[in-house]
C-alpha cells in the first residue's frame, strides 16, 4: 500500500543513507555537506563557493537547500540561472527519483487535507497533504530520508501514500496558515450550526447576532476573511466572489481575467463571514432581500493600501458578494504601462487637452474603462483645476478630485448629478456613464457652457458610439457640436516574461485578415505560452490595453446625420488613422507582448 519513491543506490550513497530493516530508509535529515557533494558532481556550483557554504553554515537555516538559496549563487551551467530556492527543490526532486510538487495554496482543499493527520503529527515529521482521494494520499516532504511515518500511516489510514517533494518554507508556512483556517471554520462551524437552522426571521437573527454565535467579530471569523483577503493579494487577483449554494459556499478569485475556484465553505461559515465583510464596509448586516455597496480600506501584508469595493446580491440560496480589488498605484501608471502605444498616447493627450467638449470611453464591463479614465483625470488634476466626478459607485477614492455617488434611493442620480456638478464651478467633469437621454443631454450641455466632459458608453467599437447617442435620441447636430472623439479599449493577458517560448511562423494569411485595412507586416518571431510558477502554469502573467481611438474631424462630423452610416463612419476613421482593436493587439504579438489567440478572443472582428 506505501508508494513512496526510494532514491536510487547513486544518489543516496553520497548522501550517507543506509537501509532500514523494512528494505526502506532509516530517518535522517537531509546535511548540506551532502547536498554541496551532489551539486558539485553536477557542475552546478564552483569548489570555492561549495567552500565557502561549507564553513559559513549557520544555524539559523531549518534546511540546507534554505542556507544555499540565501547566499543568491548562480547556476555554473548554462543558461547560468540564479539557483533560488524553488529551484533547487526542484532539481533535487530530479535527483532522489521524487515527484515535485509546488505548493499551491488555492488548488487544495484544505479542509480535507488537515483531516488526515493531526498538526502536531505533521510538525513532528515536517510533512504536509496536499491531496486527498479514496485510494490515495498525496503528502508534501522536504525530509525525503525521514520516512518511518509512512508506513504507519498506510496501515491506520488504509490507503496508498504519495511521497512528493516540496519546499521547505511553503511547508513551514502552509502546515501552520492549513491548520489555523480548518481549525478556524469547525469552530465557526460548531458555534453556529445550531443557531443557523432555527433562524427563520430577520428578527430573530438580529437578537442572535447580537447575542454572540452570529458576531461578525468572532475570531474564528475574522480569521477566515483575513486569510481571504491576504490570499487574495498575493495571488494578484481582481475581483473576490463569496457564492452560496445549497449545501456550502465558495469562494472563486478572478485573476487575470479568469475566475479560479478557491475553496467551499460551509454555509454557516459563509454567512457569518457575509456579516463580517458587511459590518466592515458599514452596511446594513440584517437587510438581506435587497443589493447594497460598501467598500473597505484595508493594507496588503507588505504594507500597501488596497481599496476593495463590495457588492452584495439577494440569491436562491443567501447573499452573494463580489469584492473589487483596486490598487492606488493604477492611478499613478502611465499610458505606456497602461499599454497605449505612442501613437495611441499622442492621439488621446490631444484630445484631452480640448478646453470643452465630450470624450467618450467604451467597452464591456471589466475592459479597463475607469482605470484609463481615472489615470487620465489625475494626469488633468493640476492645483488650478477642479476636476469633479459623479459616478454609481465611486471606483476609487481619490483626494485629487471631487467625488460624488448616485444614490436613487434619495433622488441622486446621474442627470441631477451632473445638474449639481454644474454649479460647483468645475472645469473638467466624469460623468460615470451615460445611461439614457436625460444623462446624455446633461453631459452635453455641460460640453456646450465651456467644461471638458469625460465619460463611458457600452459599444462593441468607437464608431458604435455615434450610433449608440443617436438611440437614445441626442440630436446629430449636437453631437457634431460637442464630440470630440471616443476610444474603445479591451483588456488581453500579456504573456508571463519567465517562460513565454518563440512559437511557429504565423500563416500569412491568417495575419493579413486580422490585421484588415492595415496589412500590416508578418513579424519575423512570435511567441507562446508556455506556464511556470510564476504565472500559475497559465503563460500568462498581468494584463494591459488596446486602444482604439477614433478623433473627431470636419469629413467625420459631416457623416454625423440623423440616419448616419456606421460602416462609412467606420472606413473615414481608419483612412484618417484610427487603428481598429484588433490591429492594436496584432501590434503588441509583433511585439512579444502577447499571443494571436489571446487577441482573437478579447478583440471583436472588424
Amino acid at each position: 500500500m506505501l508508494m513512496a519513491h526510494t532514491p536510487s543506490p547513486a544518489v543516496s550513497a553520497p548522501l550517507g543513507h543506509s537501509s532500514g530493516a523494512s528494505g526502506g530508509t532509516s530517518d535522517q535529515r537531509l546535511r548540506l555537506e551532502d547536498v554541496l557533494k551532489l551539486l558539485l558532481a553536477d557542475g552546478m556550483v564552483s569548489v570555492a563557493d561549495a567552500e565557502t557554504l561549507s564553513s559559513n553554515r549557520r544555524a539559523r537555516y531549518e534546511h540546507p537547500l534554505e542556507a544555499i538559496a540565501e547566499q543568491k549563487l548562480h547556476n555554473q551551467l548554462p543558461p547560468h540561472k540564479l539557483l533560488h530556492l524553488e529551484a533547487l527543490v526542484e532539481w533535487l526532486a530530479g535527483k532522489l527519483d521524487i515527484p515535485y510538487v509546488h505548493i499551491d495554496p488555492l488548488r487544495i482543499d484544505f479542509s480535507a487535507v488537515t483531516g488526515v493527520v493531526s498538526s502536531a503529527y505533521a510538525e513532528r515529521y515536517r510533512i504536509l497533504p496536499v491531496a486527498v482521494d479514496p485510494k490515495q494520499i498525496t503528502i508534501a516532504t522536504s525530509e525525503p530520508f525521514v520516512r518511518t511515518w509512512a508506513g504507519e500511516l498506510a496501515q491506520i489510514l488504509r490507503r496508498e501514500i504519495k511521497l512528493v517533494f516540496a519546499n521547505p518554507q511553503d511547508i513551514r508556512r502552509y502546515l501552520v496558515e492549513f491548520y489555523n483556517l480548518a481549525r478556524s471554520v469547525k469552530k465557526a462551524s460548531e458555534a453556529q450550526r445550531g443557531e443557523f437552522s432555527v433562524a427563520r426571521d430577520f428578527e430573530q437573527l438580529v437578537e442572535l447576532g447580537k447575542a454572540g454565535p452570529l458576531d461578525a467579530n468572532d475570531r474564528h471569523v475574522v480569521h477566515i476573511v483575513d486569510w481571504l483577503w491576504q490570499y487574495a493579494f498575493e495571488q494578484r487577483a481582481s475581483d473576490i466572489h463569496i457564492e452560496p449554494r445549497r449545501e456550502f459556499g465558495i469562494v472563486r478569485f478572478r485573476i487575470d481575467g479568469l475566475l479560479h475556484q478557491v475553496y467551499q465553505i460551509p454555509m454557516p461559515v459563509l454567512v457569518a463571514m457575509t456579516s463580517r465583510i458587511k459590518l466592515l464596509g458599514r452596511m446594513e448586516i440584517v437587510e438581506r432581500r435587497r443589493p447594497q455597496d460598501g467598500r473597505i480600506k484595508t493594507l496588503t501584508p507588505e504594507g500597501e493600501e488596497v481599496e476593495l469595493r463590495i457588492s452584495t446580491m439577494p440569491t436562491a440560496f443567501g447573499e452573494k458578494i463580489v469584492m473589487r480589488i483596486f490598487s492606488p498605484d493604477v492611478l499613478v501608471r502611465d499610458f505606456l504601462q497602461l499599454g497605449f502605444s505612442e501613437e495611441d498616447q499622442s492621439r488621446w493627450q490631444k484630445m484631452t487637452a480640448q478646453p470643452n467638449g465630450i470624450i467618450l470611453v467604451t467597452g464591456p464591463t471589466g475592459s479597463g474603462k475607469t482605470t484609463t479614465l481615472y489615470s487620465t483625470l489625475k494626469m488633468l488634476a493640476e492645483p488650478e483645476v477642479n476636476v469633479c466626478s459623479v459616478e454609481d459607485p465611486i471606483e476609487m477614492v481619490e483626494p485629487a478630485f471631487n467625488q460624488m455617488q448616485v444614490q436613487p434611493q434619495i433622488g441622486v442620480d446621474f442627470p441631477s448629478g451632473v445638474r449639481t456638478l454644474l454649479r460647483q464651478d468645475p472645469d473638467i467633469i466624469m460623468v460615470g456613464e451615460i445611461r439614457d437621454l436625460e444623462t446624455a443631454d446633461m453631459a452635453i450641455q455641460a460640453a456646450l457652457t465651456g467644461h471638458l466632459v469625460l465619460s463611458t458608453l457600452h459599444t462593441n467599437d468607437a464608431p458604435s458610439a455615434i450610433t449608440r447617442l443617436l438611440d437614445l435620441g441626442v440630436p446629430s447636430y449636437l453631437i457634431r457640436a460637442t464630440l470630440l472623439g471616443v476610444m474603445a479599449q479591451r483588456l488581453l493577458r500579456t504573456l508571463c516574461p519567465h517562460c513565454k517560448v518563440e512559437a511557429p511562423a504565423i500563416d500569412e494569411a491568417q495575419w493579413q485578415v486580422l490585421t484588415t485595412p492595415w496589412r500590416a507586416n508578418v513579424p519575423g518571431t512570435t511567441y507562446a505560452a508556455q506556464g511556470c510558477l510564476e504565472c500559475r502554469m497559465t503563460g500568462y502573467l498581468g494584463r494591459m490595453g488596446i486602444y482604439e481611438i477614433m478623433t473627431m474631424s470636419p469629413a467625420l462630423a459631416a457623416l454625423i446625420t440623423g440616419d448616419s452610416d456606421q460602416a462609412r463612419l467606420r472606413e473615414l476613421a481608419y483612412k484618417e488613422g484610427m487603428k481598429p482593436l484588433r490591429v492594436s493587439g496584432a501590434l503588441k504579438v509583433a511585439q512579444g507582448i502577447t499571443t494571436l489567440e489571446e487577441v482573437i478572443k478579447v478583440a471583436p472582428p472588424t
